[in-house]
């Protein structure tokens, strides 16, 4: 009988390491494959999108993929294979600089009420969506009623739809608060339907002129005169993703594991946000170049459609500080779709303005979630 037992022993130990071997072989062709992705993730705010088609879309995945190369990491140094873990470590460190741009630990917590003085004000940039929430239902009251509460200094707007909000008695009432200065950004032929840049101003800033950055006016500016300073704001919105939210769907509720055209349907995905990331990025570059040849202080506010893993991001931020780097908290969010983890909304400043505050406001009003900065005004080095 002892040695029946034995040798069940000996078969039951000798099954377990071949299912150990057999797992430990899947998570080795896993790792490769993750380590490539992670490498190429690395490079991918350094290449255009129209040399490499697949970059955005790893741009897109980047959270995902540091997060993977971790767990790995961590699994290699429980199983004591030290040449894997180390590999994996090196990649880690190396993701490690671009994690400020995701996520912040919260170090410290506030205790009371922080005081402002009169060199600091708030910077809010929104994409309201023509003005419809996810239920097609009109949101200015509601979008009016969320600035009366935030009081926002400078408001940036995207997709903004004049129409209706020109005979909307809370937005008149909000205009006599506010310095409105518009620009449509396009127009639908045929369609009574109409995008616009909308850059509002309370009277302590006084508007000095403003333009248009490109066609098709997807950045405009304004120059601020405030507290004896020339501030120059740009309000962005770059092209869309061409991602809908049948598309999001597809992909958030995992349809896309029983329809039958999923093939058909991920290729179109693909091909339309590389197609779109291309043109951004052109965009991108006009737009930087046009921002490079102004001195003093700027803020570059709105939509850029982009995660910060991106060629888009890293051209426009180019000399500017993200205020999310800076004084964030936690996982932002801005982008209120695929799974909530994209941050394309984003507020910039340049020296002689320092962020002091970040907060992305969670409301359902449109497609997006409105970040509200709170910038200070210092002192201009040459």
């Amino acid at each position: 009988m002892e040695g029946y037992y034995s040798e069940y022993n000996r078969e039951k130990q000798l099954h377990r390491s071949i299912l150990a071997r057999l797992f430990d072989w899947l998570l080795l062709l896993v790792t490769i494959v993750v380590v490539v992705a992670m490498i190429l993730t690395l490079f991918v705010p350094y290449i255009m999108p129209s040399d490499v088609w697949l970059f955005p879309v790893l741009g897109l995945l980047a959270p995902g993929i540091y997060v993977m190369t971790i767990m790995l990491m961590l699994y290699w140094v429980i199983r004591w294979r030290w040449q894997l873990a180390v590999a994996l470590l090196l990649l880690v460190v190396c993701g490690s600089f671009k994690v400020s741009l995701f996520f912040r630990p919260e170090i410290q917590r506030d205790h009371g009420v922080a005081k402002y003085d009169r060199s600091s004000f708030k910077v809010m940039t929104y994409n309201v969506r023509n003005f419809y929430n996810n239920a097609g239902q009109t949101s200015v009251a509601d979008v009016v009623a969320l600035i009366d509460t935030l009081s926002p200094d400078v408001i940036c707007l995207q997709e903004f739809n004049s129409r209706l909000t020109d005979q909307n008695e809370a937005f008149t009432r909000l205009g006599e608060l506010y310095r409105i200065t518009s620009f449509v950004q396009f127009e639908s032929s045929g369609a009574a339907r109409e995008s616009q840049l909308l850059v509002l101003t309370k009277p302590r800033f006084k508007v000095l002129r403003s333009g248009v950055v490109q066609a098709p006016r997807s950045s405009v500016w304004v120059d601020l005169l405030f507290a004896g300073d020339t501030i120059r704001l740009y309000n962005n919105h770059l092209r869309s993703t061409a991602i809908n939210a049948s598309d999001d769907r597809f992909i958030t509720d995992k349809l896309f594991l029983s329809d039958t055209a999923r093939e058909e349907k991920v290729r179109s995905i693909v091909r339309r946000f590389g197609a779109n990331s291309v043109l951004r990025a052109q965009q991108a570059d006009t737009i930087a170049l046009a921002m490079a040849a102004v001195r003093g202080r700027r803020i570059v506010c709105g939509d850029f459609n982009d995660t910060p893993m991106s060629y888009v991001y890293r051209t426009m931020s180019r000399g500017l500080d993200d205020s999310f780097s800076v004084c964030g908290r936690g996982y932002s969010s801005t982008f209120r779709g695929f799974y909530n983890m994209l941050r394309i909304d984003y507020v910039l400043n340049s020296k002689g303005l320092e962020p002091l505050s970040y907060e992305v406001v969670d409301v359902d009003y449109s497609d997006h979630r409105p970040v509200l900065v709170r910038l200070m005004k210092t002192k201009l080095e040459d």
